[in-house]
């Protein structure tokens, strides 16, 4: 039989195990290696050091989270805790003070890119929450507009490290067929930290002027106090690579580690590669993702920003009524991270998912839009919080799907880039004369939302088409994942759906 003959059997073989469509490449585990490979089943072996991976750093990982949440948050529950009266701040600087925390995240993006790629993740993680966490507790000390201003804006400056940080080190110490999971949880725990933001807060709204301190300030002087301590354990404890001395790996897992690195595609490279950089910046992929980001998070930031203000308004409710009634919310975000996540393990199908969150979210803003108020308004803002299950999605698709250690990054710190600018937007729509119904704001958000649909939808489309090309020529050689190649460079590589 002749080479070419040979060829079309294999390419034959292919098509008809993935039923010429490119999804079915979602089945296969390990993508790198000797051209494509049979479906993987992990060893016993690689199971337990899986285990050990994830009760070594999530642990860690969902508390940096859920306090970066939290402390983010502090200014929502501060304007039922007496900050408007103790300051004297009216309602559009209190919008400002809620987009200047995103104008120093949206700043520090591109410093953050290269000492993401010059500095070991885990220490330069460390550090930057300890200055985030002092940044809280100076904020306890602040009594004029000027100086909450400075200080929000300082806030977000240190916190823009932690969520491009936290991508990073999942694309890291996963394989990309784990990856959905262990994204799920990060995204997961922006709802936690809702809920413990809020239950801390409720708390604190019974101390009263406790010590001669506000309520609010309490707030900020109790989170910033826990977020230093973990910014110290973080920068000891926090293991940032699959061959950490944290790990305490086996002869045998260390071989093991090596193989799934192959796999995952991530390589730890100093050298910043401004031809993946600009590779990058030409695919129409990366912008309709950034245009997701921004679609899903105008109303993240509005709604995060206001949501204490915004329930009160529903009805009757007391300060500390309305933080108790946010805490549904937080529930509500992170029963749809794991919607969303169990949805796209079983269908392999991460866009597709994405596309039913962005639904969610969809009908939650067409409630707040449509209706005066009363409880069915209140449900509408719960169904809302299903932007955060598509957004953790979005990570989900460049995690697994971006190869490059620099180009990696990149991508990671666009989207976090108009992921700020959305959430930055987010709190000056919601415009001080249309409250309490926010009507133009509401009516902003439904739009975002269906913005995000046909970009995930987009997505997809562009990846199906170049993994059938693909498929159709396979290289038949492997591809060794030291050599740092791109996923466009690499002809081995297939998306993930």
């Amino acid at each position: 039989m002749s080479t070419s003959d040979e060829k079309q059997i294999k390419v034959e073989t292919l098509h008809s195990e993935v039923k010429n469509d490119a999804a079915s490449a979602i089945s296969l585990d390990q993508e790198k290696g000797a051209g494509f490979q049979q479906p993987f089943v992990k060893s016993e072996a690689e199971k337990k050091l899986v285990r050990k991976i994830t009760y070594t750093i999530m642990p860690l990982v969902s508390w940096i989270i859920i306090v970066q949440f939290a402390d983010k948050a502090a200014l929502s529950v501060s304007a039922v805790l007496g900050i408007y009266e103790d300051t004297g701040i009216t309602g559009s600087q209190f919008s400002w003070l809620g987009s200047l925390f995103f104008l120093g995240h949206l700043a520090f993006q591109p410093l953050n890119s290269y000492f993401l790629q010059r500095l070991p993740i885990g220490k330069y993680l460390g550090v930057c929450i300890v200055l985030w966490g002092a940044v809280m507790l100076f904020t306890a000390l602040c009594h004029t507009f000027s100086e909450l201003a400075a200080v929000r804006f300082l806030l977000g400056l240190f916190e823009a490290a932690c969520m491009p940080t936290i991508y990073l080190l999942v694309n890291t110490m996963y394989r990309r067929s784990e990856q959905t999971t262990y994204f799920g949880i990060v995204t997961m725990c922006f709802g936690l930290g809702s809920v413990v933001g809020n239950l801390v807060a409720f708390g604190i709204s019974h101390m009263g002027t406790s010590l001669g301190i506000e309520m609010w300030r309490w707030n900020h002087i109790i989170f910033g106090a826990f977020t230093v301590t973990l910014g110290l354990l973080s920068f000891f404890f926090l293991a940032d690579n699959q061959r950490s001395k944290l790990l305490r790996l086996t002869e045998e897992e260390k071989v093991i580690v090596e193989e799934r690195i192959q796999d995952n595609a991530v390589v730890r490279n100093m050298e910043i590669k401004r031809s993946q950089i600009w590779e990058a910046l030409k695919e129409t992929r990366l912008w309709l993702l950034c245009i997701a980001a921004i679609g899903l998070q105008i109303q993240n930031g509005g709604l995060l920003v206001f949501s204490a203000q915004f329930i009160k308004g529903l009805g009757n409710f007391s300060s500390g009524e309305s933080i108790l009634l946010k805490m549904p919310g937080g529930v509500a975000s992170t029963a749809g991270s794991i919607l969303a996540t169990l949805i796209a393990r079983r269908t392999g199908q991460v866009c597709y998912t994405g596309v039913l969150m962005a639904g969610i979210s969809l009908v939650g803003c067409i409630v707040l839009a449509a209706v005066p108020g009363g409880a069915v308004k209140l449900v509408g803002y719960y169904l809302s919080w299903g932007s955060t299950g598509g957004y953790g999605l979005l990570m989900t698709v460049v995690g697994n799907n971006v190869s490059g250690y620099t180009k990696k990054i990149f991508y990671n710190a666009f989207l976090v880039v108009f992921y700020t600018l959305g959430n930055f937007i987010g709190p000056l729509v919601m415009l001080d004369h249309e409250k309490p119904r926010y009507l133009g704001a509401m009516t902003g958000f439904c739009i975002g939302n269906g913005v995000a649909i046909v970009c995930f939808i987009l997505v997809r489309i562009l990846m199906v088409r170049e993994n059938k090309r693909r498929l159709a020529n396979p290289p038949e050689q492997a591809t060794d994942a030291k050599l740092d190649l791109t996923d466009f460079q690499d002809k081995n590589f297939i998306y993930r759906l």
